[in-house]
């Protein structure tokens, strides 16, 4: 019983610290490509609390989603939480550095966007991590819920 119940909470747990380490992985490379590594750095220097922060909470997310299809073999529409999250955390991190698309796609005439995506990074971070904290205590008053008609 006691195998079976680390399992549950280890699984989990690996589950969301890969989730992390990849979203990290996307931004770095979405930023080398876009710019160079020395400006990943610099971006990652001056924001790193803000990406930090978005990936361990997507991170919480695909642990706390594990968890809950580990508890009841579906997940019941969970994903779609996670999923939405997910992909506010990425493009929250991404944004701070979209206004250097500019340089390489002006034909296409989103200067527009990329200028307004720029000057909003950091309210962009705000609403990432805002998405994060609801998406986990949405999923861990379901595991609650749950647990309380065990």
């Amino acid at each position: 019983m006691e195998k079976m119940m680390n399992n549950n909470i280890t699984k989990p747990i690996l589950y969301g610290i890969l989730a992390s380490t990849i979203l990290l992985g996307v931004y770095f490379t979405i930023l080398t490509l876009v710019s160079d590594w020395s400006f990943t750095q610099d971006q990652f220097a001056r924001y790193w609390y803000f990406v930090v922060g978005l990936a361990m909470g997507f991170g919480i997310q695909i642990a706390l989603y594990q968890h809950i299809k580990s508890l009841v073999h579906g997940g019941q529409g969970m994903g779609k939480v996670v999923g939405v999250s997910g992909t506010t955390s990425t493009a929250a991190m991404i944004s701070c550095c979209v206004h250097y698309l500019v340089n390489l796609i002006p034909v296409l005439g989103v200067t527009g966007l990329v200028t307004f995506v720029a000057q909003y990074q950091v309210e962009l971070f705000w609403v990432g991590l805002t998405f994060n904290i609801f998406g986990i205590g949405y999923m861990a008053s379901r595991i609650i819920g749950f647990k309380k008609h065990l």
